[in-house]
């Protein structure tokens, strides 16, 4: 369907020759004047208002604040004669988008409308991606609508209001942590306290009194009793960041907590019932370790009463999108910013690189891009160097979210034009989530040549 776009022009031979010169890229409306543009402008949707600042008798003024008061504003530019260009200056601060001067240049029409279109449907975008942002927000901030998150998500909710004991796999990066705090949310002692430990930052002496505490001249220091993280979490949920990092002697001082629900703080041997529930998470495979010694099976056995896989960024690309709308969020709060949507190229780029650093590489590349724009969009260039690096090295694959979810870009086993043409148009469309006008854009071929190709390749 192709956008939509009323011209308003009292004189007949401009009105006629910018419908002839415009039709092709849009579906055109003209008016002569208010009253006929404000019944087109009610009943249709138009996208784009073209439109004289004097209309014979009537203002285009009044025309102006009449569509943009409507629930669904089009997009409008002025057409002014050139001496009026204060008066068209006026008409932006009022609303209007830009304005052009006459004698008219098609050309220069034609792209600002396309600019116009480019800025409405980039707004539109960010704000249905608002939206399922805000659907997404249900399970904290498991954001995305892959398959891979999916089973997470589906698992989440399954396990939480359990008190079993999770164990939590994935990359650097994947958002464990996330998962352990969704987990605690939902668990039905949200209100209790959720103690985290990061194990790898600590030494394996300092690691076991952090966790079970010690009591006074328990060692060399001690002056005083400390209440270990298994007390401070009790009645709530005890995160282990890094499970796989902790030595064999707290291995077995772990497996009696979990086991038996009593500790002994260091230098005691009083028992100490705890209620907790414990999360853990590890960028290893434990099993590879319990194979190679290094961790202990029975350890494993209690911590892996149900495992939740956190899947890379790589395996779930369609919710590259999703992410970067909650992040954009994020950050223009952050920095006391307007929340601006990514342009095309932006989102060419974040589709395309492998994010060896996953969600948490991809959250810093959009604080990069909000901090570094001070331009309504963000554009590629405002995104971090690294980006582009891999774009100009040509040695990646381009994978967008179809590909991802549907496996549909593979490369063609036969090397000819038809099936060339075929994956390209495919990847442009996938990248535009499905809209003709941007896949064209990227494609660098008009709209209506886009149409004919889909049509020849029966796409």
């Amino acid at each position: 369907m192709l956008p939509t776009l009323l011209i308003v022009e009292d004189e007949r031979a401009t009105r006629e020759g910018l419908r002839s010169a415009l039709e092709e890229e849009f579906d055109v409306y003209t008016a002569a004047g208010t009253s006929e543009a404000l019944a087109i402008l009610k009943s249709e949707p138009v996208q784009l208002l073209l439109t004289d600042l004097r209309l014979g008798g009537d203002s285009g003024m009044d025309l102006l604040d009449a569509a943009l008061a409507l629930p669904e504003p089009p997009l409008a530019i002025m057409m002014t004669a050139y001496g009026s260009v204060d008066t068209a200056v006026e008409a932006m601060r009022r609303g209007a988008w830009h304005f052009v001067t006459k004698p008219l240049n098609i050309d220069e029409v034609e792209m600002l409308l396309k600019r116009a279109l480019r800025t409405r449907n980039l707004e539109t975008e960010n704000r249905q991606l608002t939206q399922q942002v805000k659907k997404s927000h249900k399970l904290d901030r498991l954001i995305g609508k892959s398959p891979a998150i999916g089973r997470v998500t589906d698992l989440v909710q399954q396990v939480a209001p359990s008190r079993a004991t999770i164990l939590i796999e994935g990359e650097s990066g994947t958002g464990k942590e996330v998962v352990a705090h969704t987990l605690h949310h939902l668990s039905g002692r949200p209100a209790a306290k959720m103690v985290i430990v990061h194990c790898a930052a600590l030494s394996p002496q300092l690691l076991e009194s952090e966790l079970f505490g010690h009591e006074k001249g328990a060692f060399t220091g001690a002056s005083q009793r400390r209440i270990g993280r298994f007390e401070q979490a009790d009645g709530g949920t005890l995160f282990l960041d890094e499970i796989g990092e902790i030595d064999a002697s707290t291995q077995v001082k772990l497996l009696r907590v979990l086991s038996e629900r009593t500790l002994e703080r260091v230098g005691s041997s009083t028992p100490i019932k705890v209620d907790v529930r414990v999360i853990a998470a590890t960028n290893k495979n434990l099993k590879d370790l319990v194979a190679k010694g290094e961790f202990r099976e029975d350890l494993y056995f209690r911590l892996n009463v149900v495992k939740i896989e956190m899947p890379p960024l790589r395996d779930r690309r369609e919710d590259i999108v999703l992410l970067a709308a909650s992040f954009l969020q994020e950050f223009a709060k952050e920095n006391d910013r307007p929340v601006k949507p990514l342009t095309d190229e932006a989102m060419r780029l974040l589709l395309a690189y492998r994010w060896p650093g996953n969600v948490r590489e991809l959250r810093t590349a959009i604080e990069h891009g909000v901090i570094m724009s001070n331009d309504p969009v963000i554009e590629a260039r405002h995104l971090p160097q690294f980006l582009h690096f891999q774009a100009a090295g040509g040695n990646l694959p381009l994978e967008t979210a179809e590909a991802s979810e549907k496996n549909t870009l593979a490369a063609p086993t036969e090397f000819n034009l038809h099936a060339l043409e075929t994956n390209t148009i495919r990847a442009a469309l996938a990248l535009s989530g499905g809209n003709r006008t941007h896949a064209a854009d990227l494609l660098g071929v008009s709209r209506r040549t886009l149409q004919r190709k889909l049509k020849d390749l029966g796409i």
